[in-house]
């Protein structure tokens, strides 16, 4: 594991579109992959993670400590190699930035994830995060409609370090 850099962009986009494409046509492959700015390593890759080995980039994670609320860190995007899931390398990445975000006087993060994504949901729950109340439930999950934009719902995430 090592912190990130810029140059990883193009292999996190890539990786991003390959790992999802067994669950999205190549459109909402790539479409994911736009979440996913260059400008994320450029301005967060002292806050971002990488995991690789001689195949590559393995596993990544995107985050960053917030300019607007000292106290808090965010966990942007998460991806890991799907010959690797459930290998514990998503922890490994998101105890790392706990334990950096301690480091750095933070005491809350917080992720978000689309009421779809059951795997995050559950991934997120068994970190010990805490799903933030919503303006609706979606199968017991609360969700806040229109967080990015309309009919972007997110379940929403916090964890006190």
């Amino acid at each position: 594991m090592r912190q990130a850099r810029t140059s990883d962009h193009a292999a996190i986009v890539s990786n991003v579109q390959r790992w999802w494409g067994d669950s999205r046509t190549p459109e909402q492959a790539r479409e994911l992959s736009l979440l996913l700015p260059k400008l994320f390593l450029q301005h967060f890759a002292a806050t971002s993670l990488v995991v690789e080995d001689d195949a590559g980039i393995r596993g990544f994670l995107v985050g960053f400590h917030s300019a607007d609320h000292p106290d808090e860190a965010y966990i942007h995007f998460v991806g890991v190699d799907p010959a690797l899931r459930g290998q514990g390398v998503a922890r490994r990445l998101y105890t790392e930035f706990f334990d950096a975000a301690r480091r750095s006087g933070r005491s809350t993060v917080r992720a978000i994830t689309s009421p779809a994504n059951t795997g995050s949901i559950a991934f997120h729950r068994a970190m010990g995060f805490s799903l933030e109340p919503g303006d609706h439930d979606v199968d017991g999950v609360p969700v806040h409609s229109d967080y990015d934009g309309p009919d972007q719902p997110r379940v929403s995430f916090v964890i006190t370090l």
